[in-house]
């Protein structure tokens, strides 16, 4: 059973790695001090041991998380069977409400990934790598005409766009999330 006190603790822990998250898209993991972090939640800085080792360790979990998450996300939703195409369409919702309910998680990866330690982003990487591979499985069978190399580049290409969500957001409001899934959609399935 959980206690009150480690619930409060899960709760603060991801109260500062939301704020985290928002700091370090805005301003970037270098320019947000401990300081920074702690009045973001109303603590002092060095409350922030208390839940991480480092700033850098806050950064390093913020992405495994994320990665984590995605590819559970993924697993469920291609062990839950059915027509490929519904999969395929239930994958590229999933990962549209996770661009657009995580947007700065999303920015902080795209500037932060190459600067975790190494083995960090290894695992984050490796992460990826079978998040694409869930994807993979319905989409070999929607598009069995191509070969894996295609298919990896496609996939690919569709993150990016889906990823481009938080970047995007702001030109065509709450229509950019559709739009991106579309040309996702079309980008990978040719329709």
């Amino acid at each position: 059973m959980t206690t009150w006190r480690a619930t409060q603790k899960a709760n603060r822990r991801a109260e500062l790695m939301a704020s985290a998250a928002r700091l370090f898209a805005e301003r970037g993991f270098a320019a947000v001090s401990t300081g920074d972090l702690g009045d973001a939640v109303g603590m002092s800085g060095p409350a922030l041991y208390r839940h991480f080792a480092s700033k850098e360790a806050l950064l390093c979990d913020l992405l495994v998380d994320a990665s984590e998450r995605l590819l559970e996300g993924g697993r469920v939703l291609t062990a839950a069977g059915g027509e490929p195409r519904a999969v395929f369409e239930a994958l590229i919702a999933f990962h549209l409400d996770f661009a657009t309910s995580d947007a700065d998680v999303i920015r902080v990866q795209d500037r932060e990934l190459a600067n975790l330690p190494a083995d960090v982003n290894q695992r984050v990487r490796r992460l990826q790598r079978e998040y694409v591979q869930e994807w993979d499985r319905p989409f070999a069978e929607l598009r069995p005409d191509l070969g894996d190399a295609e298919r990896e580049t496609r996939l690919l290409a569709a993150f990016g766009l889906l990823n481009s969500t938080p970047h995007s957001a702001a030109p065509s409001g709450e229509r950019a999330g559709g739009i991106l899934a579309g040309m996702a959609r079309r980008a990978l399935l040719d329709d």
